[in-house]
């Protein structure tokens, strides 16, 4: 891609997103995602109605005067985006793809870190980790971001989430929360990545679908192309049997990777590409 189409298109990814952040998601964002502890502030004087289990007693026994320790809440977080960058992800039934909505969730949650001073990183992930940008704060990073969701391309064609997964539990050591986005189309079993990881992370999970793939259309005999498989197959898409079976399948991959997080203590949320997502994922933090 050249670089004046890219700084064009990066432009038009911050505009849409940042106001997208700070119009609907700040207030919600601060509720739901609050510290993980409290840290050592400092000591004071006791006061009347004090707790008096706060007492520090080394203080107290050199000074011959009742001193509490203070604690403030550990507000900085961590975010991780997961994002599936495999080929499944390109398909759109109208004007956008899978890829350009996940594009647009991943950058609004990047500057919903922004403005709440948080850091932000991305794993790209396809059958492999593509291409990893550790957590930073600060709008050049953001920009980085931004950069790579729209540039990069995937050098493998299918997906592993747990590979993915694993790569947040053996490189991200801070408690973080780790958004996952993807459509999960042949993305193989990862439970037991999930489980190990879960002690240390929490995870939300974004499943991105196009509605023509749960409706199929009836176009007669068509040539599908498979880019994960990257194979081409003659379908009759005028057969009930074979629409029924579509439906079905992507019903059945919806339900499956709810079920599987809601069990694992995760969030979830299902987002189809051709309605506006926005409240989809304010929902979501409202959960």
């Amino acid at each position: 891609m050249e670089v004046s189409e890219l700084i064009k298109k990066v432009r038009k990814l911050e505009l849409k997103t940042r106001k997208q952040s700070k119009d609907l998601f700040t207030g919600n964002y601060t509720s739901t995602f609050k510290g993980k502890g409290i840290s050592f502030h400092g000591v004071r004087a006791y006061s009347y109605g004090d707790d008096v289990r706060t007492i520090d007693w080394n203080v107290t026994s050199r000074s011959q005067e009742p001193y509490i320790k203070e604690f403030e809440e550990e507000r900085e977080l961590t975010f991780i985006l997961l994002v599936d960058i495999s080929l499944s992800n390109y398909f759109g039934s109208q004007e956008t793809t899978k890829r350009d909505i996940v594009n647009e969730v991943a950058a609004t949650l990047s500057f919903s870190a922004l403005n709440n001073n948080d850091k932000v990183g991305v794993i790209f992930f396809s059958e492999k980790v593509e291409k990893y940008i550790p957590p930073k704060k600060g709008k050049a990073h953001i920009l980085t971001i931004l950069r790579e969701l729209i540039n990069i391309e995937p050098s493998r064609t299918t997906t592993n989430v747990g590979e993915a997964i694993l790569f947040v539990h053996n490189t991200i050591k801070k408690k973080s929360t780790v958004f996952v986005l993807s459509d999960f189309i042949e993305s193989g079993d990862f439970e037991k990545e999930l489980i190990i990881s879960r002690t240390k992370h929490n995870f939300y999970a974004l499943q991105f679908y196009d509605k023509a793939e749960e409706n199929f259309p009836d176009l007669g005999l068509v040539e599908l192309y498979n880019p994960e498989k990257l194979s081409y197959e003659w379908v009759d898409t005028s057969s009930s049997q074979f629409r029924n079976h579509m439906k079905m399948k992507v019903q059945e991959n919806l339900k499956k990777h709810k079920t599987i997080f809601k069990k694992l203590g995760g969030e979830y949320c299902a987002i189809n590409v051709q309605e506006p997502y926005i409240h989809k994922v304010a929902e979501l933090f409202k959960k």
